[in-house]
């Protein structure tokens, strides 16, 4: 046990260099965050009155429009409040809840991309069966057990951090509750938990990872034995979008946990996390969109027609 004053609440530092641009960054980060919230509610609106896209595919994209629209609100306002307010303290509780919410979010997109990964696989190495096996049914519980079993994985973890006293150092140098800073900042030895989050971190991405990676090897392979060049590309664009938006998931995160832990390059690890909190997010509804002709007609369709908008 550390000696100090029992912790109340935390001073989130957010980003301390950037003396003279807090207004235009304010102003930027809220526009986008502005977008990403229209962007994917418009794409869960249009899937949820288009009958032609109600089937699996988009089914998981409302899914992960939902998803997103949550992840970005649980940390950019308080983002936002770095850029305008000198000392910005957030209560105990409540950053552990945005850390729990941070954290389970992210954890669930994981698990959803990869389903998502499972249906192209299915789609297009397994046409004639992809009907039987991927029903209305089925893609309720491949989107249930991605939302529970993110909820198991980092609420396991959460029920830990609750118990464990806090006394030590109560800033930490982001611009969202990491559970990182918060561990250190225990009265207590933590490395039960720290060993509990390398293997959950360990089961979550480099897991789902391989999975996709072995979906795509299948469906890559599927692809190239189509004869004709339009068909191969035709075939191709279906999961093109999905194969972008993982790709910058993926290589985001793994470029902030493969960096060596030096003071540089926390602060790069920084700037990736503002990208993929923020940009990621917004991305999303424009590289769906704009790849697929269907989502592109439907949007067009109730542009014409905005009482479509209201079932």
């Amino acid at each position: 046990m550390r000696n100090g004053t029992t912790i109340t609440e935390f001073i989130l530092l957010g980003f301390p260099d950037i003396e003279g641009l807090q207004v235009p960054l304010f102003v930027v980060i809220f526009f986008i965050y502005l977008l990403t919230l229209t962007g994917n509610g418009l794409i869960i609106a249009i899937v949820w009155v288009e009958p032609r896209l109600q089937i699996p595919m988009y089914f998981f994209l409302c899914n992960l429009s939902f998803l997103e629209i949550w992840y970005t609100t649980t940390v950019i306002p308080k983002l936002l409040e770095t850029f305008v307010v000198a000392r910005t303290a957030i209560c105990m509780p409540c950053c552990l809840l945005q850390a729990f919410f941070h954290f389970f979010l992210g954890t669930t997109e994981f698990f959803i991309l990869t389903a998502m990964s499972f249906d192209r696989y299915l789609a297009i190495c397994k046409p004639l069966r992809y009907p039987t096996i991927m029903t209305s049914s089925f893609c309720l519980q491949l989107a249930l057990s991605s939302w529970v079993v993110g909820f198991t994985i980092v609420f396991c973890q959460m029920l830990l951090l609750v118990q464990l006293p806090f006394c030590g150092n109560n800033v930490i140098n982001h611009f969202y509750c990491d559970v990182g800073p918060i561990l250190k900042a225990a009265c207590t030895d933590t490395s039960i938990l720290e060993l509990l989050g390398l293997l959950a971190t360990i089961l979550v991405i480099p897991g789902s990872l391989l999975f996709t990676v072995i979906s795509y090897i299948y469906i890559l392979s599927t692809i190239l034995q189509i004869p004709s060049a339009t068909g191969r590309r035709k075939t191709f664009s279906t999961c093109a979008s999905h194969l972008t938006v993982v790709s910058l998931l993926y290589g985001a995160v793994l470029f902030m946990y493969l960096r060596p832990t030096t003071h540089s390059s926390f602060k790069i690890n920084k700037v990736v996390s503002v990208l993929n909190t923020i940009l990621t997010p917004l991305l999303n509804p424009f590289i769906y969109t704009i790849r697929n002709k269907e989502v592109k007609a439907a949007l067009v369709k109730a542009m014409a027609c905005p009482k479509t908008l209201h079932p």
